[in-house]
């Protein structure tokens, strides 16, 4: 596999800059290098509703929205919902 970047040209200067893929995304803060001038705050991206932005990394729960999938510690929610005490 080649490199782990992804190569953006920003037709406004014609620069172009390697943005790191860690494990099959981006950091948006990584895109705030992508500048018109030095005094340039930088790109920013815009998501509504979150449609796709992962807001953390969790090793203790997963979520797919889509498929209406839920796990704790790789349990089913529903599972622990039914049959757990707290």
């Amino acid at each position: 596999m080649g490199r782990e970047t992804l190569t953006v040209t920003d037709n406004r200067t014609g620069k172009t800059y390697e943005i790191p893929i860690r494990q099959g995304s981006i950091r948006a803060t990584d895109l705030r290098q992508v500048k018109v001038s030095a005094d340039d705050f930088g790109l920013l991206s815009y998501d509504p509703a979150f449609l796709n932005t992962a807001a953390c990394e969790s090793r203790i729960t997963f979520i797919d929205g889509d498929r209406g999938v839920l796990l704790y510690r790789g349990y089913p929610i529903e599972q622990l919902a039914e049959g757990s005490t707290f």
